[in-house]
């Protein structure tokens, strides 16, 4: 289980360090799903391991993190289904 839980938090350091490194290389765009499904999928990853080690401030920064992604995701999505007729 120790072992399932560090790869899951490695998981979200890379994802979340994937996501800025695209995005200073300006491969992504900070309105792309991708950049969005990156930091919400690192948030995630992070925050699960931050709670198995119950590290609370550390579990809620990456929640906060995550729901953001999932805040500016339903906005574009909202916004893209609003352009559709």
């Amino acid at each position: 289980m120790k072992l399932m839980m560090s790869l899951i938090g490695w998981s979200g350091v890379v994802f979340c360090t994937l996501a800025y490194l695209f995005l200073s290389m300006k491969l992504i765009r900070s309105d792309s799903f991708s950049f969005q499904a990156l930091n919400i999928l690192g948030g995630l990853c992070l925050a699960v391991t931050a709670l198995d080690t119950h590290d609370l401030p550390n579990a809620a920064a990456n929640v906060l993190w995550m729901s953001i992604g999932l805040f500016a995701l339903g906005r574009q999505l909202k916004k893209r289904d609003q352009k559709t007729p």
